[in-house]
């Protein structure tokens, strides 16, 4: 059971409007301190990764952001990392698979009692930071990931990168899945990601990020550093939250989407017909 599939009607300019879910990482301050305008970029995306208190978050920022997700409509998922807040869960620790899956149910047992205070519940599951890159290429630690959320609710969607380990496993465990692109990430001609340390890895430029997304929506490819087309099956696209102006970079991408005649539906609220 999977909607990791590319864009619906991507392939064929003939069928339906293919239909897109914005997604991007919030509630990642802590105590005082904030990270990004999770108010603003609420009142664009469709999909929200909340983080759970590993990496960031804490459980006033938790609620506020379940709350505010709640009033705009915005599907709630938990952003589960490592139990690393010094290192913003940016650092891969060698967790063992038991205690890996524990420390991923207890992010989801957290972040689901805000959202059903707020009147809703989590909906989907994705791996954040250090995590995130782990599950992509690591069986054991991707297999942790799969039997927490098995556990927990196997209706939750699993959220990774294409063709990732994780989204293996989930499918073999019979768990839904949505692929996921990055709309201001550069793609190196082999689909991986520029690194972070190169130059122009990650996109500012809001009209290059909104032509960039169209163009996916249109045609399931994105055009890499060399300028090759890079086919990216991916269902949601994912928008920074901590990267400067990434407010008014998210707003541009959905006018642009919007304009395009791209459907924009949270996770787990439409079918992809592909």
């Amino acid at each position: 059971m999977t909607t990791s599939t590319a864009p619906s009607g991507s392939s064929n300019p003939a069928s339906a409007a293919p239909v897109l879910d914005l997604n991007a990482d919030l509630g990642e301050g802590f105590g005082p301190w904030r990270l990004g305008d999770d108010e603003a970029l609420l009142a664009t995306v469709t999909s929200a990764n909340i983080a759970c208190g590993f990496h960031a978050g804490d459980p006033a920022t938790m609620r506020r952001v379940c709350r505010q997700a709640v009033t705009a409509g915005v599907a709630i998922g938990a952003h589960v990392g490592y139990r690393d807040l010094v290192g913003f869960g940016r650092r891969h620790l060698a967790v063992e698979p038991d205690d890996l899956a524990a420390d991923v149910l207890y992010q989801l047992g957290a972040l689901d009692a805000f959202a059903r205070a707020a009147g809703d519940r989590v909906r989907h599951v994705k791996p954040h930071g250090a995590l995130y890159h782990a599950v992509t290429t690591d069986p054991v630690q991707a297999g942790a990931v799969v039997e927490a959320v098995r556990r927990f609710d196997p209706s939750l969607i699993l959220v990774g990168a294409p063709g990732s380990v994780l989204l293996g496993l989930a499918e073999d465990a019979e768990l839904p899945t949505a692929a996921e692109a990055f709309a201001d990430r550069a793609l190196e001609p082999d689909g991986t990601l520029r690194s972070r340390l190169l130059p122009d890895a990650v996109l500012h430029d809001p009209e290059t990020v909104a032509r960039r997304c169209v163009e996916f929506a249109r045609t399931g490819a994105f055009t890499a550093v060399d300028g090759t087309a890079v086919p990216v099956p991916a269902r949601t696209l994912c928008l920074h939250g901590d990267t400067p102006g990434a407010a008014d970079l998210a707003r541009r991408v959905r006018a642009a989407l919007s304009e395009a005649g791209v459907a924009l539906r949270p996770l787990g609220h439409a079918a992809v017909s592909d």
